[in-house]
């Protein structure tokens, strides 16, 4: 065995095609997969796309590095499933570019982390972790509440998420910075325009708890508040025996 690996090495052509040989079928082995993915991936007609203040929110949480040390994505184990909740499903990612699964958890996993804190909390756990987890080591984003939302370049992210299949239209593209503001400021025209184009479900609230302005606070907040509530796929999906 040693020495055809020997005489290998010798043969530069015969070594070249080995290599060829050997990336083929590694090749193969990670691209067959997508051709099936057409029936491994579940169907989720309530699938619905990020509001521009989440993928504002998107951003921030990319440009702060929280992915570094939370994850958004439950295994189909048994502890999991009961802390966190449904495991996690291929469709729930399926507008994340890039995906943000994550493989480490100094702090706790965030794919369902939506609606099980409020607005308030989540701010106040943003600005000082420790005001509301005082064992917390996680730092403090103070300049969040300080930092005005940039919105007049939205449209261009929406456009470049479809770009790569995200169905924006041309309507949400064009109205994408009036909706980041109308969706932290309810009871606004505004506002309303959010619910028109992203459905009645979407999450108009003040993020920050405050009127007018539009923080990358409520930006972040609005992100973590819709994660796990993108579909209700996870939930009416039948999951089978977890291990």
């Amino acid at each position: 065995m040693f020495n055809f690996h020997y005489r290998l090495e010798r043969n530069a052509i015969g070594f070249v095609l080995a290599i060829i040989v050997v990336a083929s079928i590694g090749g193969f082995i990670e691209i067959a997969p997508l051709f099936t993915i057409d029936e491994t991936v579940e169907k989720a007609p309530d699938m619905r796309v990020y509001t521009p203040l989440e993928v504002a929110g998107r951003n921030i949480y990319i440009r702060e590095g929280c992915y570094a040390c939370h994850s958004q994505m439950i295994r189909t184990l048994r502890d999991e499933v009961e802390r966190y909740g449904p495991y996690s499903l291929a469709v729930e990612s399926k507008y994340d570019h890039p995906m943000l699964w994550g493989s480490k958890r100094t702090g706790p996993d965030l794919a369902r982390v939506g609606g099980k804190y409020s607005d308030d909390w989540m701010t106040a756990h943003l600005n000082n972790p420790r005001d509301v987890v005082p064992e917390s080591n996680m730092p403090a984003y103070r300049w969040l509440l300080r930092n005005q939302l940039e919105t007049g370049d939205l449209g261009e992210h929406l456009a470049a998420l479809r770009a790569v299949g995200v169905p924006y239209t041309d309507d949400m593209i064009a109205n994408a910075p009036k909706d980041a503001v109308g969706q932290a400021n309810p009871d606004t025209d505004l506002a309303t325009g959010v619910l028109e184009r992203y459905g009645e479900k979407t999450d108009v609230s003040l993020f920050d708890g405050n009127q007018g302005s539009v923080t990358e606070m409520d930006a972040l907040v609005a992100y973590l508040q819709v994660l796990g509530h993108l579909t209700d796929a996870a939930h009416t999906t039948p999951q089978n025996e977890v291990e």
